[in-house]
């Protein structure tokens, strides 16, 4: 299985979702132009990080969202890794993936499990307990977000399960893009997996973001990187490659978790 992935690096309209609806249309086009079959969106596309007005901006049950990459999804063709939203529940407000395939069905839900203190999340946010394994054509995938990829046993739970793709999807600031670089090719390596990791780009009142949007084989090779500014990320994936990868270095065989 090959796909031509997109990603959008874009700069969030702070607090602003109509806007951002707007943006997202945008690049869906231009990524049905250049011939994508899978499109990944930023994390909080929607709002950016406009936590304190989340009652106001935040989705009911991320109603509206669902409807629009739905739409989106069937009118270019396009399967969708929704990035992320505030999504408003009974509970409070989660932030929160959905992936929808190219005939505009719901494929997978996933809020996001660690809250990043350092950006307040958790005075905000609560935090889902969702399964991040997804299916989308025929292919076994992994949802994560941002500051999920520092917890390496999270990612490796749906590989354990046969995934053979990771999707990140980020507002990860330029402070720390080493950190964004280095952490997201060691999970690919580690996994044996692909990494197809969506930044933003731009900035809010109170943080520059890194952008670097990558695109990493199983090797741990980077297929396609972005810079800092704006754009859509494109590169080919292989998944047919993987099985020969874990055959070569049987890492999952290896295993000895009866130790750890």
């Amino acid at each position: 299985m090959k796909w031509k992935v997109g990603l959008v690096q874009m700069d969030i309209a702070f607090g602003d979702p109509k806007e951002n609806y707007k943006k997202a249309e945008q690049w869906f086009e231009k990524a049905a132009e250049q011939a994508c079959s899978l499109v990944v969106l930023p994390e909080l596309w929607t709002t950016g990080y406009d936590l304190t007005r989340l009652d106001e901006i935040a989705h009911h049950e991320g109603e509206d969202v669902i409807h629009f990459l739905k739409e989106q999804a069937a009118k270019h063709q396009l399967h969708i890794v929704g990035g992320s939203i505030a999504k408003q529940t009974a509970n409070g407000v989660k932030n929160t993936m959905y992936v929808v395939d190219k005939n505009g069905n719901l494929l997978h839900e996933y809020s996001k499990l660690h809250l990043f203190r350092l950006m307040d999340e958790h005075k905000y946010l609560v935090a889902g307990e969702d399964e991040t394994k997804f299916t989308i054509d025929g292919q076994e995938a992994g949802s994560f977000i941002c500051y999920d990829i520092r917890f390496p046993e999270w990612l490796r739970k749906p590989v354990l399960n046969g995934a053979k793709v990771l999707f990140v999807v980020a507002e990860w600031p330029l402070p720390r893009v080493d950190h964004w670089q280095t952490l997201l090719k060691a999970r690919a390596i580690e996994n044996q997996s692909y990494v197809v990791a969506c930044n933003r780009a731009g900035r809010d009142l109170n943080n520059v973001f890194a952008g670097h949007s990558m695109i990493i084989d199983p090797w741990g090779a980077v297929i396609a990187e972005a810079g800092e500014d704006e754009e859509l990320l494109t590169g080919s994936v292989d998944l047919g490659v993987i099985d020969e990868i874990r055959r070569r270095i049987p890492v999952f065989d290896d295993r000895r978790p009866d130790f750890y």
